[in-house]
């Protein structure tokens, strides 16, 4: 059991690192909670960039290990930055909307997500999630970013020394921390794999190649002929709008087949295996299939991103190795060797929120010293035990097809293994129903599309003539 955690720094004011901060608050056990971020406003990810400069983007992009984020100012000429925002670039698109119900994705403890769309815009998401974090806005030091994080050596418990700088004013400053609950996300570093020919091919049509981080609008694919990689959710419904104004039909190129194609003026092709040489071709690239298309004007890879902590460089054993995954780690949340070191957020293919909320309300349980750890060798075991089950690279944190609810009752039961308080805040397990739900949600999204213009007014499962049964 963890003893004398008092100090506790949060890196990231994003969904996961508010509802982290909610838990720790709600144990009313520690003396301080400073949550720290770059940002200008809470919401994380769900912030919109208006610009964004592809150009930032090396093509490929097969190394996790990139420096942090420079920002940029939205208001660059103004030289007093304490009414400026720094702005780091996020993957937020004009007409992006949840692909999870709203009553699925919001937070346990908090409906408001319900009162709109069945499918939330990413506008009325960043509203919820800046309004869900007021009650901890107290704590969070904005425009700051950690920098460095290192232990700190000598006998006695774990510390933590956290390096954080004022991007306002430049200052430096260093804290110790009994613990560091790392919330910072994982869709800053994109991925675009080093297939033929590929650095040839940009160099010789440079901004021809980008990748979804980068998309905000169709219009700029007007008449132009389009291949779009990835099979993503957003991958699928960036495709379904360029497919709107591009020269069809838009190419969608996927490893395997078999993908739900929106529209008509879409073709599923082949894995691209080779950029064509540009003394030879125009433009053209060759699929797996031995089929070659010629005269290309844009490759957009919505091939995802990687785990990138570069605060954490110097962190024996290293977290992050080939960045397909965070390495040394329990459960998709705890630091192995340290367990005073969570990460909280690390699951892809989920319902987000709720999913955050049972890995915070573990580790607070844990922290504040009213839940026992497994040993070491037990937690290597766990990790032994999902590597020989999903392979160690970027399959080993997804939790799809319902093993996301499945991870969330089993956080909620470790939880119950504390002696449980009046205030507690314990999250809610999944019902039936919201499972039942969840295996369902392709149906409920496709009925949702379905409407047009419409459906921005359907509110219920029963407007659409969705009725579930248990």
């Amino acid at each position: 059991m963890l003893k004398n955690i008092r100090r506790v720094a949060i890196i990231g004011a994003g969904p996961a690192g508010v509802v982290t901060a909610k838990h720790l608050l709600a144990e009313k056990y520690f003396q301080a909670i400073d949550v720290f971020e770059q940002q200008a406003s809470t919401g994380g990810v769900w912030n919109y960039t208006q610009c964004a400069p592809s150009g930032e983007l090396s093509i490929p992009q097969t190394n996790p290990h990139q420096p942090l984020e420079e920002p940029r100012w939205d208001d660059s000429d103004n030289a007093d930055r304490t009414t400026s925002r720094p702005v780091f670039v996020t993957p937020i698109y004009d007409h992006l909307e949840s692909n999870i119900p709203h009553f699925l994705m919001k937070h346990s403890d908090d409906p408001a997500l319900e009162d709109g769309s069945l499918f939330a815009g990413h506008e009325r998401v960043l509203q919820y999630l800046n309004r869900y974090a007021d009650d901890v806005r107290h704590l969070i030091r904005f425009k700051t970013q950690v920098y460095d994080v290192k232990r700190k050596g000598g006998h006695g418990p774990d510390r933590w020394l956290v390096y954080t700088k004022d991007l306002v004013s430049n200052r430096v400053t260093e804290t110790v921390y009994d613990a560091v609950a790392v919330a910072s996300g994982h869709h800053y570093v994109p991925t675009v794999p080093d297939i033929t020919g590929i650095r040839n091919w940009n160099q010789a049509y440079p901004a021809t190649i980008t990748h979804s981080k980068y998309y905000r609008t169709p219009e700029s694919f007007k008449d132009k002929k389009v291949v779009v990689v990835g099979n993503s959710a957003s991958g699928l419904d960036i495709g379904t709008q360029i497919a709107t104004v591009c020269r069809c039909p838009l190419l969608h190129s996927n490893r395997s087949e078999g993908l739900q194609l929106s529209t008509s003026s879409e073709r599923e092709v082949a894995e691209i295996t080779e950029f064509l040489p540009p003394s030879d071709y125009s433009r053209a690239v060759r699929f797996r299939d031995g089929q070659i298309e010629s005269d290309i004007d844009a490759v957009v890879f919505c091939t995802g991103y990687y785990y990138s902590l570069p605060f954490l460089s110097s962190l024996q054993p290293a977290p992050i190795v080939t960045g397909e995954r965070v390495e040394n780690t329990y459960q998709h949340l705890l630091y192995t060797d340290y367990p005073s070191m969570a990460f909280v957020g690390l699951p892809s293919k989920i319902v987000p929120f709720r999913t955050y909320e049972g890995q915070a309300a573990v580790v607070a349980r844990i922290w504040a010293g009213r839940l026992e750890l497994p040993s070491k060798s037990d937690m290597r075991a766990w990790e032994a035990r999902r590597i020989a089950e999903r392979g160690a690279g970027k399959k080993f944190h997804e939790l799809s097809k319902l093993e996301d609810f499945r991870y969330h009752n089993e956080m909620i039961d470790w939880v119950l293994q504390s002696k449980v308080k009046d205030e507690d805040r314990i999250p809610p397990k999944w019902s039936k129903k919201e499972t039942l739900v969840r295996k369902n949600i392709p149906m409920i999204k496709g009925a949702f599309a379905d409407q047009g213009e419409a459906r921005h007014t359907v509110r219920s499962l029963e407007q659409l003539g969705i009725m579930l049964e248990e």
